[in-house]
This record gives structure tokens, sequence and C-alpha cells, in this order.
């Protein structure tokens, strides 16, 4: 067997063995973000249209991410394998 061919059958042989990629779920991505101490954050809803009904001071505070609780977070970081 030449070295071209073994070469190839060696290449061949090294991807069978690795795991497979885990695909990130790019609906998740857009809406949430992880911070380096692992939080989940989201931005917060009510924001799109009828803003002049709302006070100022709930107006400022919906500028903030919001923190996601804590049941929903290994969910969302499930689906967000690599942006840890």
């Amino acid at each position: 067997m030449n070295r071209r061919a073994e070469t190839r059958r060696r290449r061949r042989q090294n991807e069978e063995r690795k795991m497979p990629k885990l695909k990130t779920k790019k609906a998740m991505k857009k809406r949430y973000r992880i911070t380096n101490s692992g939080k989940v954050l989201a931005p917060r809803s009510k924001r799109r249209h009828m803003m002049t009904d709302r006070t100022p001071k709930s107006k400022r505070q919906s500028r903030r991410m919001l923190s996601v609780e804590p049941m929903h977070r290994n969910a969302i970081k499930r689906c967000m394998p690599y942006d840890r």
C-alpha cells in the first residue's frame, strides 16, 4: 500500500472515532446570553410598541437584561453547548 492511501485510511479511522458535533439551537442563541459566571440573561418583554403608555421608570428598567430563573437555566444551556 502506498503512503498516500495509508494516510487516507488513517485519517478516515480518526474521523470515525470522533464524537459528533452538537448543534446550537439558533433561536436560543438569539434570545439568551450566557455570562462567564454561568448566568443566563434574557431581554425583558414588552419593549416593541405602545411605549408611550409606560412610565419613564418602567421604560428605563426594561433596558436591562433579566436573569433567567434557575429551573430554566440548564435547559437553555443544553441548547447552546459551546456558549459557556
